[in-house]
């Protein structure tokens, strides 16, 4: 059977974005609801994908492309190259997910020497044929054939200057046929190629530069950071041009139907007369708001704003869509659902709820933790009277404070030595986006709330300020001057306001967001806190984990309960013997008798037994789970170096060494190991230490005898850390019941504390089944079952070649910040699996770092695990993370199977 590549626009939907990319399905959608969509057809994703595993395109399809464009002829009754009339089309990138500018994209293929002459002709504008000619050969040099983009913007300014004009509509016709002629100079100087006149050969070779677009840098940089897969590949849209640069009758513009911002409902947007789509995108000029265009264009204005209505209930989300107005004619050339800020994200969710239009399911899974904990960063706190050094468009909101760069290359350099960056650039291109990614905000001269910087920064979550045209730019000299004459030289701190649009000298104090207040005391205002807050409630209703906290003090118990944990699944026990408590835990290494250690121990005990007690009564009627002491005994002794380094010093002074450093020091040389990781740690340590063990649970049952005499409902949990075979548990256990029931026949109040395990080590998943006849509860450390079933140290791999393995993609991300499903994954699975096998109804919940991980969070779920533990602040995220875990299983379980074609 043939495969086939390529299909017309009347034979998809947007249902098909993995075979025609979103771009291509939503022109497809669009022509079916039969809005005004230049004809076309799309190379599928396929044939990018055979492409790109042969190096060569696939076979049939020249063909079916041939087949194609004479039926694109046949319909307009041009044909392509055309002397006196010609079709030209272009050849636009079309990836299955949104990568804003960071592939390639052709204008007006199918001009040549003699078919400009036609068009001018045809269209009676000498001077926009030409500049569609200009347009061609310019993006055909740098994309097609690698041509430093440079070279042609080099051309065009000096010409511009040579006229003294501001933008390229200062060149009149016979200037753009020099620039013409010098573009075709400079690719025969670098190619030792004429411009190819054949305009299949701009077709074909178009084609190709878009697959091979598809690895290029910029595309894998964005890839990498919005994790996007790399083998899917991207499709190709070839539509009929429409032309905006067709006098002041026509014009370019881009539409959302809310505001990306804010989530304001009403049309919003930029327009730009007598201009193409790029001239828009790309902030070389400053475009209008697009409700001058009612002004300008009523008719074209009041067709857009059908249009618009139209597409957002079809799509039922925030639509961004692409026109162009040629002689007074509507054309609408591309749609997808819009980036959008995170503030955007949640209002705009809660406001289709309220509108009818989406169910709080739906709503829940357009919004996610990322953009939940960018709504909790700080804002200014800027005094009304604080110097500004630049007024621009609020592009995308927040508040950023760093070192002023101008190019690329240095803002990753800084940010890579650990500084805060602010990149300053006339407008942002895709080849700007690794400085974008370095930078914690964007400043550009120009440009508005639809150009490239401000689109691409509101998807990446960045503050951005655009079209700050009062600023001098001189990236050459790396400074910019201020309207007051005010030069700001690379490497000056300043602050970036990107929801005020504003620029101040220096770093700004900050406060606390919005949102984060709202966290904090329980206050609900109108706006986005109110949005968060309804989100969050409804994702409590819908998930099914339970959302816990690693807390360790009472403090962070009261702020844990505050921002919605239903208790607490690890508290370190380990952390409560620092400080001044840490010469007791010293005290009680030193001891030469059992009587000695005993003392030490019966003095810990009131000290642990009051921290358990304020953390119970913090989260009263929930569940605290206790995790006993973890860490080997030498952490606790003072730095084995600097003792000895102290006792030479002595002895070089003749003085005598202090016998106490002495004995810390012998006891630090007996406690050594070579891998303390895997030494004495846990619950070897619960079976080498008498007493260590007891007094540590006579504590927690003391704390819960309290709490319950001052009428609290304390439910606490023990657990014993690092276990590997279920012997261990096997005889730990017994001494926990033993002092449980001792306090309770002492007390006369039952102190019923389930005891469990944490599973940290591969065996110990391995064996869960054996484990679970000894366990209450499991609790997963993914921390040390990562390093363990990797064979690494997370701090040495961090510091040395962890890096490394990522950038060569060894490693698509950290496995200490994403779970690794193949392998530490199943081992989680297994342990479940056989747990459950034991004990159907044991409770399992998971308390490392990745439990705060959305893609974790997601995995956690499907392993049915009943709880994730994470720190305090991201608590708000976990919560929302469960919900949409518990939404996505669901529509998981709901949805057929793919319909569209799979060829290949």
């Amino acid at each position: 059977m043939t495969t086939a590549y390529v299909y017309d626009f009347t034979e998809g939907s947007r249902e098909q974005a993995g075979l025609l990319g979103g771009k291509g399905a939503n022109l497809a959608e669009m022509t079916r609801l039969g809005l005004p969509v230049p004809p076309g057809f799309t190379v599928g994703t396929n044939a990018c994908r055979a492409f790109l595993r042969t190096g060569s395109v696939p076979e049939g399809l020249d063909g079916e492309i041939a087949a194609h464009l004479k039926r694109l002829e046949q319909l307009t009754g041009r044909r392509l190259g055309q002397a006196d009339d010609p079709l030209l089309v272009s050849v636009r990138s079309g990836a299955r997910f949104s990568m804003p500018g960071m592939m390639d994209t052709i204008l007006d293929v199918g001009l040549n020497d003699a078919s400009v002459i036609g068009l001018a002709k045809s269209t009676g504008r000498e001077r926009f044929a030409w500049d569609s000619y200009r347009r061609l050969v310019q993006m055909y040099g740098a994309t097609v054939l690698g041509i430093d983009a440079a070279r042609f913007e080099a051309v065009l300014t000096r010409r511009r200057r040579q006229v003294g004009a501001g933008d390229d509509l200062g060149l009149d016709a016979r200037q753009l046929a020099e620039t013409v002629r010098e573009f075709q100079a400079i690719i025969h100087a670098a190619t030792g190629r004429e411009f190819p006149q054949d305009p299949r050969e701009q077709l074909r070779r178009a084609v190709v530069a878009v697959f091979e677009s598809w690895n290029g840098e910029r595309a894998a940089v964005y890839r990498r950071r919005e994790h996007i897969a790399a083998d899917l590949g991207t499709a190709v849209n070839i539509q009929v041009m429409v032309f905006g640069n067709l006098g002041p009758d026509s014009g370019s513009g881009v539409a959302f139907t809310r505001d990306p911002g804010t989530g304001r409902p009403g049309v919003y947007g930029d327009y730009l007369a007598d201009a193409q789509g790029e001239d828009v995108v790309s902030g070389v000029r400053d475009a209008l708001a697009l409700d001058e265009l009612e002004h300008l264009d009523p008719d074209s204005y009041a067709r857009l704003r059908a249009h618009l209505r139209l597409l957002e209930a079809h799509y039922r989300d925030l639509c961004d869509v692409e026109f162009t107005i040629e002689r007074g004619r509507l054309w609408v050339l591309q749609t997808r659902v819009g980036k959008r800020t995170p503030e955007a994200a949640f209002r705009i969710a809660c406001a289709l709820v309220d509108e009818g239009m989406i169910t709080w399911p739906e709503a829940l899974s357009r919004v996610n933790a990322e953009q939940l904990d960018h709504l909790t960063f700080p804002r200014f706190d800027a005094d009304p009277d604080t110097p500004i050094l630049a007024h621009g468009v609020p592009a995308s909101p927040g508040a950023a404070v760093g070192a002023v760069v101008f190019d690329v290359a240095e803002a990753v350099r800084r940010a890579e030595a650990g500084e805060h960056v602010v990149l300053v650039r006339h407008e942002t291109s895709p080849d700007d986006l690794p400085g974008m990614i370095a930078a914690e905000a964007v400043l550009t001269g120009r440009g508005g709330k639809t150009s490239h910087a401000a689109v691409v920064a509101r998807g990446m979550g960045k503050v951005c300020v655009c079209g700050a045209a009062e600023l001098d730019i001189d990236p050459e000299h790396h400074r910019f001057t201020t309207a007051d004459g005010i030069v700001i030289e690379e490497g000056t701190v300043v602050s970036v306001d990107g929801t005020a649009g504003t620029v101040h000298l220096g770093a700004l104090p900050l406060v606390a967001s919005p949102v984060t207040r709202y966290l904090e005391t329980g206050t609900r205002t109108p706006g986005i806190v109110d949005a968060v807050a309804r989100c969050l409630e409804q994702a409590d209703e819908i998930r099914r984990m339970d959302v816990l906290a690693n807390a360790d003090t009472p403090e962070d118990a009261a702020r844990a309960r505050r921002y919605g944990a239903r208790g607490i699944g690890l508290c370190r026990t380990e952390h409560m013997f620092l400080g001044a408590r840490r010469r007791l835990v010293e005290d009680m290494i030193l001891a030469r008798t059992d009587a000695e250690r005993d003392a030490t121990l019966a003095a810990l005990l009131p000290l642990q037994r009051e921290d358990f007690t304020r953390i119970l009564a913090a989260m009263d009627g929930l569940p605290v789970t206790i995790r006993l002491i973890d860490p080997p005994l030498h952490e606790f002794l003072p730095d084995h170096t600097e003792s000895a380094v102290r006792i030479a010093r002595a002895q070089a002074l003749g003085q005598p060494p202090n016998p106490r450093d002495l004995r810390l020091h012998e006891a630090g040389e007996l406690l050594h190991e070579e891998n303390p990781m895997l030494g004495l740690r846990g619950v070897r340590l619960a079976l080498a230490v008498p007493g260590l063990i007891a007094t540590q649970v006579r504590a927690v049952a003391e704390a819960v005898v309290a709490r319950v005499r001052a009428g609290g409902d304390p439910r606490a949990e023990i657990m014993i850390p690092l276990v590997a075979t279920e012997a261990e548990l096997r005889i730990v256990r017994p001494e926990v019941e033993r002092v449980l029931a001792e306090v309770r026949a002492r007390t006369g109040i039952d102190v019923d504390c389930p005891i469990g395990t944490m599973i940290e080590l591969p065996r110990a998943a391995l064996t869960a089944g054996e484990i679970a006849r000894s366990a209450d509860f499991f609790s997963f450390g993914t921390n040390d079952l990562t390093q363990t079933t990797w064979g690494l140290s997370r701090d040495d791999a961090e510091a040395s070649f962890l890096a490394a393995y990522l950038e060569q993609g060894i490693l698509s991300v950290s496995p200490f910040e994403t779970i690794d499903r193949d392998g530490v994954g199943r081992l989680v699975r297994i342990g479940v699996d056989q747990g459950r096998a034991t004990t159907p109804n044991l409770r399992i919940g998971v308390c490392g770092e990745h439990a705060g991980d959305p893609d974790s969070i997601h995995f956690f779920h499907d392993c049915g695990v009943d709880y994730v533990s994470c720190s305090p602040y991201r608590l708000p995220g976990a919560r929302l993370e469960a919900a949409r875990a518990a939404i996505a299983a669901r529509h998981n379980r709901a949805e057929p199977a793919p319909t569209e074609p799979q060829p290949d």
